[in-house]
Order: C-alpha cells, then structure tokens, then sequence
C-alpha cells in the first residue's frame, strides 16, 4: 500500500472531515461512544459480527477503512489478522496507535482518504469499513473503492432507512440545515446499497441488524441487561428482521 500520509483529504470542509480533525474529538471519541454498559454492549456485539463474517481470520490480509481510533483494527490483529488501518485524520490515527501499542498487538496505520485509496486493486484479502459511508459525501465512490481493494469479502455497516435511527437522521438534517454543528449522517436502504455492490461485482451474503430501539434510548436506561432482553425479546416477535439498525453486512465478490 501506498502511504497516503501527504494526502489532502477529499472533502476537508465536510464536517465527516473537520470534526475528527479536532484533537480533543480524537482523545474523547471512545469514551463518547463505547463507556458505560449499552457502549460496551454495541461495541463487543459488532466485534463478534465481523468477526464471524471474516472468519478464519489467521494470516489474512484486511483494511480497516475509516479505522478511527483503530478499535475493529485491533481486535482482528488480536485475532491473527495482518491489518492495516486507514484514516483520514491523522489526529484519530495517533490515538490508534497509540491504542494498538498498549493492546501488545501490530497494526500498520496510515492515513489515506476511502473515497481515494492508495491502494491496488486486490491489494487485500478483505475489506472493514464501520461507521463511515453513513458520514462520508459520496457513499457510492467510497464504496466502489472498499470492493475496488478487496480479493474477498467487504463488511460495513449503516443505519436502515425503515428504523428508529432514520428518524433521528431526519431531525440531525433539520438542525444542520439550519445551522447547528452536527453529523447529519445519511441512511441506507437493503435495495440501494445491493444494487451499489452489484456493480462493483459483489454479492450480499448475510445481515445483521443490532437493535430495534434507539441506541440513545438504550443508553438512558443504561442496563445492558434490560436491553438485552428487550431487544431479544423485539426479534422474537420479527421486529429485529423489519427494523433493526444498525446493520452490518458482508459482501464477497462473485467471481475470484
């Protein structure tokens, strides 16, 4: 892979770029979004997905677009992976070094941008993305990339367009409309992000879908338990299948 570390980001005024520029931003983000039981549950239930969809893990080659803090990065190394991670602020990358260093774990880190990868075609066996097309200004570009560098298999996520989180999308494109400094993230449908695969040559294998209530919901009551059997509880009944969000999919590419 080339290294991207002199690359001007695509879109820098983009607010998917200048937010996760900010060095307070970079230190803070974990905390933000994986403390307390409901960030801990999110973040170990999505580990444990993609860790299914790219099993077995030992000695291959994965890109982890959008790494951030290096969390997905890490744990596939832990796993026998040779990852490297990918970022396009150099603020989130010093903190996932940082992360991989005190985790006793090899992770190469580089910053790169996933609308423009330096990277060749198959230049690795599988490709992560999470949390990052639902932000990034041109989903289908950056898409066509993460299948563009994949010999195998591509994962990511989003949040669906028939759930609690379109909703709150909604009222995050009002607010930024009118002003407010928010990330008035995008959301999917299961139609448009498999017809946008299927011409890059890659076929949807399988879906998870995380949770039927809000994630903020979640988090007020703050009982991993409770959630746990609610949601549960939630998919027994279909809910889950209809309208659960976030969902994270892994897609292979149909002919080697």
């Amino acid at each position: 892979m080339a290294d991207g570390g002199n690359r001007t980001p695509a879109h820098p005024d983009h607010y998917s770029y200048a937010i996760y520029a900010d060095p307070s931003m970079a230190e803070t983000f974990d905390g933000l979004r994986f403390s307390g039981p409901i960030g801990r549950l999110v973040a170990d239930s999505q580990e444990r997905v993609i860790v299914r969809f790219l099993e077995p893990l030992a000695g291959r080659t994965i890109l982890d677009v959008g790494t951030g803090t290096g969390r997905a990065a890490i744990a596939l190394a832990r796993r026998g992976g040779v990852v490297t991670g990918v970022d396009a602020s150099a603020e989130m990358l010093a903190v996932a070094k940082r992360r991989a260093e005190a985790s006793g774990v090899s992770v190469t880190f580089a910053r790169d941008d996933a609308h423009t990868l330096a990277c060749a075609d198959r230049a690795f066996d599988d490709v992560v993305c999470l949390r990052v097309l639902m932000h990034t200004p041109g989903w289908r570009q950056a898409l066509a990339e993460l299948c563009r560098v994949a010999r195998h298999r591509a994962v990511f996520d989003y949040p669906a367009a028939v759930s609690a989180a379109a909703l709150q999308a909604a009222s995050r494109r009002v607010a930024a409309a009118a002003g407010a400094r928010v990330e008035a993230y995008r959301v999917f449908t299961d139609r448009a992000v498999a017809a946008a695969l299927a011409e890059q040559g890659f076929e949807v294998i399988e879906r998870h879908r995380q949770f039927v209530l809000p994630i903020a919901l979640h988090k007020l009551v703050g009982s991993a338990v409770a959630t746990t059997r609610v949601e549960a509880a939630l998919a027994r009944v279909g809910l889950c299948r209809l309208l659960g969000s976030p969902v994270t999919l892994v897609a292979e590419r149909c002919t080697q």
